[in-house]
């Protein structure tokens, strides 16, 4: 619009409609609409491109042509030949042009008829608009830069002056490469570095950097504007080697791109074994459990002492099952993280690693309770058949067998975690067995009744009762006699205080198996409990009667001189 002609500031109109558009308004060439409910209505002209609107904060660049009702031109950028700039939903335009133009998409043409209320209202703007007229605008959306307030508290505005690739963000464990050059408003250099790598929890020369770059794309560029709080607040910073001094309160203008990142993740819950990916790898599967992984790796202790090299030096790379226990604990779980080429540097504590014994490798011992790290590349794998991978009934039968004595294995040895997924995979081959025979249905039943029960003893032992109870369960449905299961669930019922349940089951146990020892015993404990229970119920129970005596004997102590007063 003119320079001289006057646009109202904010202040000057009704603040109410500045959220009146919220819905987005879909229309056809030539067809017009009501927006919001205040009387401003949108007829499209001519289709614009892709999804995206503009947001408040935004920076736009349109032409228009401004006239009233009566066709009488007022304004129009298009004869000056230069488009008009400016910031949306700050006020800077009329509210009519705020909400409208919110709607459009880039490159769109659309007509806007905007009421009084929305435009100049009662006022007008003399000479050209009267008061109260109702204006249309011819308005093309040019394009507009993203403006973005990060924190929701007006301390860091980022501009995206050139669009990343993908999706993606940084988070905080990941190492970010960026550019980036630090200006006070008056256009000072204070600080310019090139492809500086830092840690995005870390941080670096300022909080604003690790707050922006976790918004950003691969590729990304923005100009930020940093207020004090998130720049170096009141105390400002001293000049250092190349970075000029900083003065206290100071708002600083940061142009910031992202290079890459390496993405960084914890493999374990305790975040002990750590992995950060140095190269991307193929597609999306990864290994599952019992897959034949091949892998090029070096393994370093944290002084850089090498003590395994697979794959280089015309080595063959290592060869191993996934899951299996045949490799290090933290190596076996990174691995089924990986994807296909994807090369990565592992950061292994020791409880994952070679423990407080340490051990003795191709080219050096690692010491107790050594931290070791591993730059490893995942080659190829062959993951382990799942169910629907297998062709015949029979074949599944085999599988689930098979599991169930890895299963068996791992019980035995005590590492019942390693068990209960093998007894679960192994239930999970039989689990539909509509298509088998019956001779495969009676082999099908019997493994999944072992499975489970095998599976609830893993369960009792790491203390998970209501998965124990579950498992019998299923168990019992298949066979409502089985002694083993009843027992079981007994003792997880015990164990979660369910004593009424816990003896029903051992009844009936009993009453299958009259001599069952193991049975016996636990009915022994389950007696135990019970007299327990029973000593606590009447030691509760008659603590609180005692209570409700003192308290009705004091109310009655109280009450007699009131008594005698009344007859007085």
């Amino acid at each position: 619009m003119d320079e001289d002609f006057d646009i109202p500031a904010a202040d000057q109109m009704n603040d109410e409609f500045m959220d009146d558009i919220e819905a987005p308004v879909t229309l056809k060439v030539g067809e017009e609409k009501e927006i919001g409910n205040q009387g401003l209505k949108k007829k499209l002209l001519k289709e614009g491109e892709g999804w995206d609107n503009p947001e408040s904060g935004d920076e736009v660049e349109v032409h228009y042509t401004g006239t009233l009702l009566d066709g009488t031109q007022f304004d129009s950028s298009r004869d000056r030949g230069e488009p008009f700039k400016f910031t949306l939903g700050q006020g800077q335009v009329i509210k009519g042009w705020d909400l409208g133009i919110k709607t459009m998409k880039k490159g769109e043409n659309a007509l806007f008829t905007i009421p009084a209320e929305l435009a100049y209202g009662e006022s007008g703007s003399p000479p050209k608009i009267p008061a109260n007229a109702t204006l249309q605008f011819d308005v093309e959306l040019l394009s507009w830069v993203s403006v973005k307030d990060i924190c929701k508290d007006g301390g860091i505005f980022k501009k995206i002056v050139k669009e990343g690739e993908k999706w993606e963000n940084p988070k905080d464990l990941d190492e970010v490469l960026v550019n980036y050059e630090a200006r006070l408003e008056d256009e000072t250099l204070v600080a310019k570095s090139d492809a500086v790598e830092f840690t995005v929890q870390d941080g670096h020369f300022c909080p604003a950097l690790s707050k922006a770059v976790k918004t950003m794309k691969k590729g990304e560029k923005v100009i930020l504007t940093v207020k004090p709080e998130y720049g170096f607040g009141e105390k400002g910073k001293p000049a250092s080697g190349d970075e000029a001094s900083i003065p206290a309160n100071a708002t600083l203008q940061i142009t910031l791109e992202l290079l890459s990142w390496k993405t960084v993740s914890n493999v374990t819950d305790d975040k002990k074994v750590v992995k950060k990916i140095l190269k991307e790898g193929e597609g999306y599967e990864r290994p599952n459990e019992g897959a034949v992984v091949q892998v090029k790796l070096i393994g370093k202790l944290q002084d850089g002492t090498v003590f395994i090299k697979n794959g280089h030096d015309d080595s063959e790379p290592l060869e191993f099952k996934a899951d299996e226990e045949q490799v290090i604990d933290g190596l076996d779980r990174a691995v089924m993280t990986m994807k296909k080429g994807e090369v990565a540097i592992l950061t292994i504590a020791p409880e994952y690693a070679f423990g407080s014994t340490g051990s003795e490798q191709e080219l050096a011992v690692i010491p107790p309770n050594a931290t070791v790290t591993y730059e490893i590349e995942l080659v190829s794998f062959v993951k382990d058949k799942e169910s629907w991978d297998m062709n015949t009934t029979q074949e599944k039968i085999e599988a689930a067998g098979k599991k169930k004595e890895e299963g068996n294995a791992f019980f035995k040895a005590g590492k019942y975690k390693k068990a209960v997924k093998r007894y679960e995979k192994a239930a999970k081959y039989i689990e539909y067995d509509t298509n088998f025979e019956e001779e495969e249905k009676k082999q099908a039943k019997a493994l999944k009744i072992t499975c489970n029960l095998n599976n609830a003893a893993c369960q009792l032992k790491l203390k998970d009762y209501k998965q124990a109870e579950k498992l019998c369960t299923k168990v019992l449905e298949l066979e409502s006699t089985n002694v083993k299961a009843l027992y079981r669930r007994a003792q997880a019922y015990i164990n979660v205080a369910d004593l009424d349940l816990a003896e029903l089951d051992i009844k009936k146990a009993l009453e299958l198996d009259p001599n069952n020892k193991d049975v016996k015993l636990e009915y022994k404990v389950l007696k135990e409990k019970i007299k327990e229970y029973n000593k606590k119920d009447a030691k509760f129970y008659g603590n609180m009667f005692a209570k409700m005596n003192k308290s009705s004997s004091s109310k009655a102590k109280e009450a007699e001189p009131m008594s005698i007063d009344s007859k007085a």
